[in-house]
């Protein structure tokens, strides 16, 4: 049976023999000393050289496939494959991790590389986004992550010249990356026509924003900036693989099988070509240079590492070898000497020194080799090859022997018998082959009884046998030679065999685990005198077995490194080695043997092998010596945590609840009633299944918890005081060093550890979101400024925090068993041990993962299962206290002795200054001295020890003790049983608090007269407690059963008690004696009650859905009331003691007529005017209301009426006690809600007089006692309750600007389509038809006139070179709010609009703009702090947040500079809609537009985020931070309103309480200010304003507006308020108000504009002046003491601005909007200068050549001429019915064309005077028309339409002109059309779903600028017939601009948004003569 233990012996990997060279790059390195570093499998190798030395880092758990050196060449870093990868960095002179950083990748991580200073990495994945991460790596925290590409990437590399800078390349393309804040921003590099694209593969950066890149065809591409600007052709001949810059220089290596060295400025130093070297050969392959002074390191595909010295280069050192591409399947060991023959699919046999660790000869096969053997005398070596054959070698030269071939099938195993006369082959078609040796290897033989592949062979050892295993798992025998299968076992039986390589069989049994019918174990070793077994499986594990191993499942040691499969293993001929080799990775291990020493020798060996988790590990499987579990400890175990609703899921449920219940909620409910309840005292102590949660603080209160309670009592006063922060069961708890602050972990889906002060009662961090289910066990460092924890999920996650600021620094697995403990070391903060069942682990930091070894028990025992654990007087010591009574003491991971301490587990101990203390089952506690050799002092905790001081009863003597705490003189001490002792040194005992035992408590009544109550629960005790300030147990008695219920009788004399057994009993109420008991039922008693009045009746009710009716006096049953379907659940008496209420389990509501218990049927209306004498029932109309929204997944279990019969409270099965105003009709009453209890509140009840609500947690097993609270009486304290679940369907109002700004959804550019209803094909897709008129090459013909007038040429044409925005006429105002400011002390305002921050000053009206944002800006805020000067942050509009360049991101820079400090790429999907700065400048608050409205906290200059959290499930308009707090905020939004706190990474949030003033309700709130003394202003839709005293309602300031407070500002200076708000201008009101700072007193602003009514949006206050930005895109400065209006920018209201006209010859323009204006605009001026009303839509507008009329096309199809001197009306008609889309003056003026969508041009002659009649049109136009221009003679008119068709007609017949010679010939005026061949050009190839939607050519006729739907502006050459023409593009708009015009002399382009309704003005930059 010795297959129980695993073998105490050991292999140490000694050598490791190949390099990983396939599929990798860039893999090798000098290390700083010298030493080579690499990787192979899944192992780190460091090689030295000099010592011919390998040393093997071995972190990984599967292949390594990528390498990088740290700056400082002493680190390495490596990435590995797997479904959840990690990188490790590590030191390669130790070999020890560093830092392990992990959860971001999946797939793998394919590249890495360090910066410039080695502080951050960069990793690349291999999953479908190749997403790419930067690091911190020495705290383990990612700092950015983005999308990479959408195929793979090759390299990475940090810019080592300028910061923040990285490059990637990779399938056809190489990207430049920026990283700012937690933004990596690509550009992709432009091969431009110098090179061109295709796969880059390796890349170095150089001074001068330089990049070197190596291509796919062996040229180096050149990059500048992001272009590429030369290439050098031919560098190598195929791909570049490997790139290698050093101080002199760069090194390339290609599949060429050439290096190549460059200088500095990469010219060509030499070439050394490997093929031609002596050691070359065809088809070597570079994968990896590596250049250091006159060293050059080469790594080949083929898995060579070679060394160059410089001035030798034609003599290359081979220093390492492997087998190459394919697998590795052949293995076999010398006879005699120590070598190794390995033999693969490459085929290559090779023959390796075991001594010299070297490669000595090499064969190269014809054929793959799948197996090896060599003959007894070492002389023959036989090879079986994949295609049938085998071939023998001599050993000695390699020369062949014999060559046989009579096999179709791989030759998969083949063996020599001992005596060397027989070679056994077999073969995959299932025979084996006998061959005799002397023979020439004749066949003698054959064995056919396999069905399948040949597996194994082994012959006896008088080769008269051989066994086989085959792919069946069947193992047979046959005799030798003549291959006849043995049929009898018996003849079997004595027989010895030579070797045992088979893995079926009963000696190797144990190798297989214990439930598993796999073939996964490729091949194994038995060593004889050893007595070992070594096997080699498909997950890279090589494993040792004791041998013989019988049973199923044996125990063994286990040894990682290997990737994949292991497919061969071998003992060496003298069993020092171990070899086995890896399938793909082609690589040989060689282990050195360790046979079993004493514990001394071993421990040289274990530190280094117990590295992470991989080495050397026990087996998983039963460990069936391990002594039985304690049965406490075994009930503790099975306990699970798990809900079937975590509280985190409730407001999810509610909602899918509340789509459900829609309908129902139309009546208008009840308010919550205005008492309240506080908590005042628990009776309880967590002690069953939690230990050490029980301390002193330090002005000696204790705290402990209970429920989901931290509770701290005060023992002199014998007061409670109450942590009520979480949720649900705390589970353990943790007292800082060196503060009060204690740490408590609890249940959860995503379980929080809250840190709180015991003195305020405040949470000062919550950390969550890396445990699941529970936290178990906490712990504080020495110091206190780290926490670890343990989680209760399947693997036991231990995590290590950084609390204060809740971050998570590392995490790691820790155990599949429970964990109980975690500790952190006093004198290291980087280690800490866990302890539980069996298990015990030795924890250090490395970065952002943990490395665990296992304590070392060595001869001295078993692993244990430890139950507490404390660290000693060094370091090095620590003590554990175990299962069996134990207390282990370790010296670093070793076990050094063990010390018998109690009888039973030792559940806690504390360390002191001079020794220890324990405590365990035994009930006793162990005072020890500090090496634990003696026991100093032992205290038992027995009843008659308890001093007369005590707070109750001790229940039995030497109860379990769970925690133990020393301080104060005392020791505390706490049980299992939930008391709560302090033992005096000197010995007498002080119980100080007590609850029940284990099981649930059921059974509660309050006193007739008395504030006392009795309890009886499922622990079989039955307890009276008193409420008054003495709080203890008065008295209690064991019963022989649990109960469920009691009752008090009316007189309180006597107490019945209902039993679980179907018996009661009815004890005097104070010595709890007998008085009478009774067994009539078999079920549970569930209820039991005292008629009113004398107590003549008791009605007992059972689960048997009965209710006997007993007489008191007579004591017999008078009753049986029948008819329940169901078990009872509730009874109630009437007053006059005549009926019975009755409530089942089955819902149903009964009534019954004592004493007979006849059945009454009673309308539910009548049922509520009976005087009940108590109600506790749960149903009925009374109580419709009580019954929560998500009514399927809880219950209500209990209820009690107040004695006024005014508040009802009730108990569910979520832990909540809630109270409602009675009677609570109509479905889901408003309550407040108190969270105290964990699970089950059983039952609650009121006491007699109201005082107090007594109720009972039934898992918790504690005994709450609140104080009722009147209304009125109470001092305005924070109350803890929360409001009911349903928001109130009322919200204040409809308002059309809310309910748009609520539905608005927000696009991205790259997904905007077509703003027209285009249809067709577009014009680049169109196929041509060939021209008729081709005209020959040299003909008379005239030469072609010029395409477009020109109006200047006297002077030279000079193109136009770029475009600078100088002038946006805008202001996004519809939608946006709080987003204008005064900058510089009110000289500058900045504003938004479109994807632009604009920099307007006051003064000139100039502008300057911030332009780095991609897509449109939502929202604006300015850091308020000195020290942030000018300091803005803007949010824009995004797609999903796959933080990739389209992500919603908010931009930080600097107003003056526009710099950009940093970018945030956001989690909000959809967008950003509101930013706020807080106190410090520090954080910045933004809420998104995604479903949740997270609301996320960051600090943005590192670019982190701090937490982040659902803000609503309605929209949210505000957020802001109190002006004068970094940690608390306000939102506002659709019926929301919520007061936020950030604790540590945490955000907690309050909703705002309405029930203190008489019917206020939740409306839609939208804007929020902020007074003194946390006051808080919130302006609502309705125009009231709300004013907050902390989170609760405490006036409203009435009709503040008459419509919606859309905007609100505090002043810091004075803290003055100003609101804005939405209302006609009135004499006495106004839309802008300034109030005092308690909004009290206002003084109003009327805006002088003119509008029927004002909205404003935006309000800001400088110095005297009061900034407003309104609805109707206009900002204006109103001054405080006069009240002037200062327009300072006006846009248009409403787009899209499709009408654009410049003036003939001044800087002046016109537009025409949707807004039914039509503006002027002064360039020069920066101004408006007029505008129009016309009523309706404008469409389109024009100048006559003159500039002295304007013609306007209208949306109703009406068309206006203006005379521009008097803005008269000249001339107006309709005739058509829809739209004009142009209008256009001929340039004779004569005409007037007019082109609408009904598919018309009219035209008008102007010399007939005003009354415009049609003279004629255009015929057959196929579509809607776009856009019209004329020819210079006016002759002609070009028409672009909807279908992409361009025509020409003549003017004025409306001909169509259709000779295309003739139109060739055409000279236009004005060239605006979009289509035609001269512009084919413009259309891009990413306009499937978007259009180009306007263009215009110059006046200088040879540049053109488009708008299209992408909102960008391009500037092309014209004209520009070829397709995708180059162009510059201008980004700025929102999606479409509508139409774009230069202005007179081409000195300026004007363009017109479509959503953004802005003008861009763009300064015409011309290229210099």
């Amino acid at each position: 049976m010795a297959a129980r233990s695993a073998p105490s012996c050991h292999l140490r990997l000694e050598w490791v023999y190949g390099y990983r060279g396939h599929q990798c790059r860039n893999n090798l390195y000098y290390t700083a000393a010298k030493e080579i570093v690499y990787f192979v499998a899944g192992v780190g190798v460091v090689y030295s050289p000099r010592e011919h030395r390998q040393k093997f880092y071995r972190g990984h758990s599967d292949d390594i496939i990528s390498l990088a050196l740290h700056p400082e060449r002493a680190l390495v870093a490596t990435g590995q494959v797997g479904r959840e990868p990690y990188i490790c960095i590590w030191d390669s002179c130790t070999v020890q991790t560093v830092s392990v950083l992990k959860d971001a990748h999946t797939h793998g991580i394919a590249c890495l590389a360090f910066d410039l200073d080695g502080q951050r990495l960069v990793s690349v994945g291999l999953d479908s986004k190749n997403a790419v991460c930067v690091w911190d790596w020495k705290r383990g925290k990612m700092l950015s992550m983005a999308p990479g590409h959408t195929d793979r990437i090759f390299d990475i590399s940090w810019d080592l010249y300028q910061p923040n800078k990285l490059v990637s390349c990779g399938v056809k393309h190489i990207k430049f990356w920026s990283l700012c804040g937690n933004a990596l921003t690509p550009k992709r590099g432009v091969f431009g026509k110098t090179g061109d694209l295709q796969t880059i593969l390796c890349l170095a950066c150089a001074r001068d924003e330089l990049t070197y890149s190596g291509a796919l065809n062996g040229d180096i591409y050149v990059w500048k900036g992001i272009n590429l600007i030369r290439t050098i052709q031919g560098a190598h001949t195929a791909g570049i693989f490997s790139m290698n810059a050093c101080e002199e220089g760069f090194a390339t290596g290609g599949r060429d099988g050439c290096i190549r060295l460059w200088d500095l400025t990469f010219k060509p130093i030499t070439v050394i070509d490997l093929r031609e070297t002596d050691q070359g050969y065809k088809g070597l392959s570079v994968r990896s240079v590596c250049w250091r002074g006159d060293h050059i390191l080469v790594g080949t595909q083929d898995g060579e590492i070679f060394e160059i010295v410089v001035h030798e280069r034609n003599k290359p050192f081979l220093i390492m070898q492997g087998h190459c591409e394919g697998e590795l399947w052949a293995l076999a060991v010398h006879p005699t000497k120590p070598l190794a023959v390995t033999g693969s699919d490459d085929r290559s046999v090779r023959i390796w020194s075991l001594v010299d660790h070297a490669l000595i000869a090499r064969c190269n096969m014809e054929e793959p080799i799948r197996c090896a053997a060599v003959n007894v005398d070492g002389i023959h070596l036989a090879l079986g090859m994949k295609d049938g054959s085998f071939t023998v070698l001599r050993v000695r030269d390699m020369t062949e022997v014999v060559h046989i071939k009579d096999r179709k099938e791989a030759i998969h195993e083949l063996k020599y018998s001992p005596d060397g006369t027989h070679l056994a082959v077999g073969c995959n078609d299932g025979s084996v082959g006998i061959y005799g040796v002397a023979q020439r290897y004749k066949r003698c033989g054959e064995c056919a009884g396999s069905l399948s592949l040949i597996t194994h062979l082994d012959w006896s050892s008088d080769s008269r046998y051989l066994q086989t295993n085959d792919g069946n798992g069947k193992r047979l025998f046959y005799r030798m030679p003549g291959g006849k299968e043995v049929a009898s076992k018996e003849e079997i039986k004595g027989v010895h065999w030579a070797s045992w390589t088979c893995v079926s069989g009963l000696e190797v049994n144990g190798i297989w685990p214990k439930y598993s019918d796999i073939n996964d174990i490729n091949s194994v070793d038995g060593n004889y005198i050893g007595q070992v077994l070594v096997t080699a499986d498909d997950y890279g594990i090589v494993k040792l077995f004791r041998y013989p191993c019988l049973r199923k499942g044996a125990k063994f040691k286990k040894y990682i490194g290997h990737s994949a499969h292991v497919t061969n293993v071998r003992w060496s001929h003298d069993y020092q080695w171990v070899i086995s080799i890896g399938g793909a990775d082609h690589s040989v291990f060689q282990w050195k043997f360790i046979p079993e020493r004493k514990l001394k020798d071993a421990l040289h060996i274990a530190p280094q092998e117990s590295l992470a988790d991989s080495n050397s590990d026990e087996s998983d499987s039963d460990l069936s010596d391990v002594p039985e579990l304690d049965s406490e400890i075994e009930q503790e175990t099975q306990l699970t945590y798990r809900r079937q609703v975590y509280k985190e899921d409730l407001p999810q449920l509610k909602e899918q609840y509340k789509e459900k219940q829609k309908s129902g909620t139309s009546k208008r409910r009840e308010r919550a009633p205005g008492n309240s309840i506080r908590l005042h005292f628990v009776h309880g102590y967590r002690g069953y299944d939690c230990r050490s949660n029980l301390f002193y603080t330090q002005i000696g209160e204790i705290v402990y918890h209970v429920a989901a309670v931290g509770v701290i009592y005060n023992r002199q006063q014998n007061t409670q005081r109450f942590y009520l922060g979480h949720d649900d069961d705390i589970l353990c708890l943790a007292l800082h060093p060196v503060k009060d602050y204690v740490a408590t972990g609890q249940v959860g889906r995503d379980p929080s550890i809250h840190i709180w002060d015991t003195e305020t009662i405040k949470p000062l961090s919550i950390l969550k979101g890396y445990h699941q289910y529970g936290v178990c066990a906490v712990d504080f460092s020495a110091d206190g400024k780290r926490l670890a924890s343990v989680g209760i999920d399947d693997s036991h996650t231990v995590v290590l925090w950084d609390w204060k600021k809740g971050e998570k620094l590392s995490v790691a697995r820790g155990s599949k068993d429970k964990i109980f403990v975690v500790k952190m070391n006093p004198y290291v903060p980087d280690k800490l041990i866990t302890a539980g069942i069996k298990h015990m682990k030795f924890w250090h930091r490395a970065g952002g993962g943990l490395i665990g070894r296992k304590g070392y028990v060595g001869t001295l025992g078993k692993s244990d299962t430890m139950m507490c654990a404390v660290y000693g007087w060094t370091e090095e010591m620590a003590f554990s206290g175990t299962s069996t009574g134990d207390v282990c003491i370790w010296r670093d991971i070793f076990l050094v002795k063990t010390v018998k301490a109690h009888d039973g587990p030792v559940f806690s101990m504390h360390a002191l200054e001079k020794g220890f203390v324990t405590g365990g089952k035994d009930g006793v506690v162990a005072l020890w001295d500090d090496s634990f050799e003696r026991c100093l002092k032992t205290y038992a905790i027995k009843r008659a020890a308890l001093a007369p001081g005590s707070k109750g009863l001790l229940l039995e003597d030497n109860p379990s003790i769970r925690a133990i705490s020393l301080g104060h003189g005392h020791i505390l001490v706490g049980t299992k049983n939930g008391e709560i002792l302090e033992v005096d040194k000197s010995g007498p005992i002080t119980l100080l608090v007590q609850g029940h035992m284990e099981g649930e408590v059921w059974g509660l009544a309050t006193h007739p007269y008395l504030p006392i109550c009795a309890t009886v629960s499922d622990d079989k005790t039955l307890r009276i407690w008193d409420l008054s300030p003495s709080h203890c147990m008065l008295a209690v008695r064991k019963l022989k059963k649990g109960g469920r219920c009691c009752c008090f009788s009316p007189d309180g004399k006597a107490l019945a008690v209902g039993l679980n057994d179907g018996s009661f009993l009815m004890a005097n109420a104070d010595t709890l004696e007998d008085l009478v008991s009774f067994h009539h039922r078999k079920d549970v008693i569930s209820d039991i009650r005292f008629s009113p009045g004398s107590g003549k009746y008791l009605a007992v009710a059972s689960h048997d859905s009965f209710i006997d009716i007993y007489n008191v006096m007579s004591s017999k049953r008078v009753g049986i009331c029948k008819g329940a379907t169901s078990y009872i659940t509730h009874v109630d008496w009437d007053i006059r003691g005549k009926l019975l209420q009755v409530n089942t389990g089955a819902k149903e509501q009964l009534f019954f007529e004592a004493p007979r218990g006849k059945k009454q049927t009673i309308p539910s209306g009548e049922a509520e005017k009976i005087g009940w004498a108590s109600w506790t029932s749960v149903l009925g109309l009374c109580c419709e209301g009580i019954w929560p929204v998500i009514g399927e997944v809880t219950d209500v279990t209990a209820s009690c009426l107040t004695s006024d019969k005014t508040v009802l409270a009730t108990g569910d099965d979520l832990g909540f006690v809630k109270l409602f105003r009675y009677p609570a009709k109509g479905k889901f009453g408003k309550f407040k809600r108190y969270v105290a209890h964990s699970t089950h509140v059983t039952n609650v009840r009121w006491t007699y007089d109201d005082s107090m609500l007594v109720t009972l947690g039934g898992a918790d097993m504690s005994l709450m006692v609140w104080t009722n609270e009147m209304e009125g009486c109470r001092e305005k304290r924070p109350c803890d309750s929360e409001e009911s679940d349903i928001d109130s369907e009322e919200d204040g109002g409809y308002d059309s600007d809310v309910t748009r700004e609520n539905e608005i959804s927000y696009n991205i550019r790259a997904l905007s389509t077509s703003i027209r209803p285009m249809f067709g094909i577009k014009p680049h897709l169109q196929q041509k038809e060939p021209s008729t008129d081709e005209r020959p090459p040299v003909s008379r013909a005239p030469p072609q006139p010029e395409k477009l007038q020109t109006n200047n040429v006297g002077k030279k044409k000079r193109p136009i070179e770029d475009l600078v925005l100088e002038l946006v006429f805008g202001y996004r105002g519809r939608d946006c709010r709080n987003n204008v400011h005064y900058l510089n002390d009110g000289d500058d305002i900045i504003y938004h609009t479109a994807s632009v921050g604009i920099l307007h000053n006051v003064a000139t009206g100039t502008q300057s703009f911030y332009q780095e944002h991609n897509d449109d800006i939502l929202c604006l805020t300015v850091n308020q702090h000195p020290k942030f000067i000018n300091i803005v942050a803007t949010g824009q509009v995004g797609d999903l947040a796959d933080m990739s360049a389209t992500a919603p991101s908010i931009h930080i820079w600097d107003a003056v500079n526009k710099q950009t400090l940093s970018v945030l790429r956001c989690y909000h999907s959809k967008g950003v809609c509101s930013v706020s700065f807080s106190a410090t400048g520090k954080l910045l608050l933004s809420v998104g537009l995604d479903p949740e409205h997270t609301v996320t906290i960051w600090r943005w200059q590192e670019g982190a985020k701090i937490a982040s959290r659902a803000g609503h499930n309605q929209r949210i308009f505000v957020a802001e931070f109190r002006p004068d707090s970094d940690s608390q905020f306000v939102s506002v939004g659709v019926k929301h309103v919520k007061f936020w706190t950030l604790a540590g990474r945490a955000l907690l949030s309050k909703k705002g309480l309405l029930s203190t003033l008489e019917d206020a309700r939740m409306q839609t709130m939208l804007a929020v200010a902020f007074g003194a003394n946390n006051l808080t202003f919130t302006g609502t839709i309705s125009g009231d304003v709300c004013v907050w005293k902390d989170h609760i309602l405490c006036r409203i300031v009435a009709r503040a507006h008459n419509g919606p407070v859309f905007a609100m500002y505090t002043t810091l200076r004075d803290g003055l308020i100003v609101t804005g708000g939405k209302e006609r201008p009135s004499k006495e009101g106004g839309a802008v108000k300034l109030w005092d700072q308690e909004l009290r007193r206002c003084r109003a602003f009327r805006l002088e504009t003119g509008q029927a009514s004002d909205c404003v949006r935006s309000v800001c206050r400088g110095k005297g002046k009061i900034l407003v930005g309104t609805r109707s895109a206009e900002i204006i400065e109103v001054g405080e003491k006069n009240a002037a209006c200062n327009v300072l920018v006006s846009g248009h209201v409403d787009g899209p601005v499709w009408g654009l006209a410049t003036h003939p010859s001044r800087d002046f323009f016109l537009s025409a909007a949707e807004d039914g204006t039509v503006r002027l605009w002064d360039i020069a001026d920066r101004k408006m200068l007029n505008k129009v009303n016309l009523g309706h839509a404008a469409r389109t507008v024009c100048y006559s050549p003159e500039g002295d009329m304007v013609a306007i096309g209208m949306k109703n199809g009406e068309f206006i001429i203006l005379l521009v001197s008097s803005l008269k009306i000249w001339g107006k008609k309709r005739d058509r019915r829809c739209a004009i889309h142009d209008i256009r003056f001929s340039p004779d003026s004569r005409f007037l064309a007019v082109g609408s969508s009904e598919n018309s041009v009219d035209f008008y002659d102007l010399t007939l005077g005003p009354t415009l009649n049609r003279i004629s049109y255009c015929k057959d136009i196929p579509s809607f028309v776009i856009q019209m221009d004329f020819s210079a003679d006016s002759r002609h008119l070009q028409v672009s339409t909807g279908c992409y068709k361009r025509h020409v007609y003549e003017v004025p017949s409306g001909k169509h002109l259709m000779d295309q010679a003739a139109i060739d010939r055409i000279t236009w005026a004005t060239w605006t059309s979009i289509l035609g061949d001269e512009v084919m050009g413009i259309w891009s190839r990413h306009a499937e779903k978007a259009d180009v939607n306007c263009a215009c050519v110059s006046h200088s006729g040879i540049s053109l600028v488009t708008g299209d739907d992408f909102g960008m502006v391009k500037l092309f050459d014209f004209p520009c017939p070829e397709k995708f023409a180059k162009h510059k593009r201008f980004l700025g708009h929102s999606p479409h601009v509508a139409n774009i015009r230069f202005t007179s002399g081409d000195r300026h382009v004007v363009s017109a948004g479509g959503e953004d309704c802005s003008l861009f003005v763009w300064k015409c930059v011309h290229m210099p003569h």
